[in-house]
């Protein structure tokens, strides 16, 4: 009896674990749908699951994110095959990005990846996101820079996303749209949602057609390693628990609209 348990007690805990990381995921998308950052169909969220076998779950193509519940998503290999039976079409193609970043970063446990009409704004800008406000601080020369190659459609392009997302967490992939990572799902959705708030205030304070205020560079340094915690910046106080705060009351909030996405 002793060896039987010690032979399920692993599985048991890597279904539990991937039973965990899909609410997780499908809350996210949800997340994505609520704050209106979707593109339709298109456009992927994918989640690393624990193991050797490099699988990872990803949203069945079709679906709109309000859709997707936990029980939907897809567990793929890293060329983006089903790697289990599945009544949903994968979307191959929609996972070079992801893949080539996921591959390249352990740490990149999730790679999310929008079209929203601010975030291709300032992907289409030369300069691209500026320090212009508190949100966009936390990304202050910590975000990179990918030149449009066309639609990713060609893994020689995944090398050169690599190259441009380095160590970082955000990524503007010009003329294109904006990606995150993160150790968990809820990580990258919090990164996405305030990059998508800084590009969203820049088009904004742009559109005024006035000179803009922007921080001096010593100020702006600073700010990023308050909030991102780099370094840990010489500050009088320090809020270590705010972003586990925020995912928290987003998870209650996607129990209130969405309660149907642990599915």
């Amino acid at each position: 009896m002793t060896e039987v348990l010690a032979q399920g007690g692993p599985a048991a805990a890597d279904a539990a674990e991937e039973s965990r990381l899909r609410r997780e995921l499908a809350a996210v998308y949800r997340l994505v749908a609520h704050f209106r950052m979707t593109d339709l169909i298109f456009t992927h969220i994918s989640q690393r699951l624990s193991g050797p076998e490099n699988h990872f779950l990803i949203n069945p193509y079709g679906l709109f994110f309000e859709e997707i519940t936990a029980s939907s998503l897809v567990k793929i290999d890293l060329d983006g095959n089903p790697v289990e039976p599945t009544p949903h079409p994968v979307n191959p193609a929609g996972f070079v990005i992801h893949s080539a970043i996921h591959r390249a970063r352990p740490d990149a446990h999730c790679v999310l990846h929008t079209h929203t009409r601010a975030g291709c704004a300032v992907a289409a800008q030369r300069d691209g996101l500026l320090p212009l406000n508190q949100m966009s601080m936390e990304f202050y020369d910590r975000v990179g820079y990918h030149d449009y190659e066309g639609l990713a459609l060609n893994l020689d392009e995944q090398r050169r996303l690599v190259r441009d997302l380095g160590e970082r967490h955000a990524l503007i992939l010009r003329n294109h749209g904006l990606l995150t990572t993160g150790e968990t799902a809820g990580r990258a959705f919090l990164r996405m949602y305030y990059l998508e708030k800084a590009c969203e205030i820049q088009v904004t304070a742009q559109a005024g057609g006035v000179p803009l205020a922007v921080p001096s560079p010593e100020v702006c340094e600073y700010t990023a390693r308050q909030l991102t915690g780099d370094g840990r910046a010489d500050a009088d106080l320090q809020d270590d628990i705010g972003y586990d705060l925020a995912w928290g009351a987003l998870l209650r909030l996607v129990e209130r609209v969405a309660p149907d996405y642990k599915d």
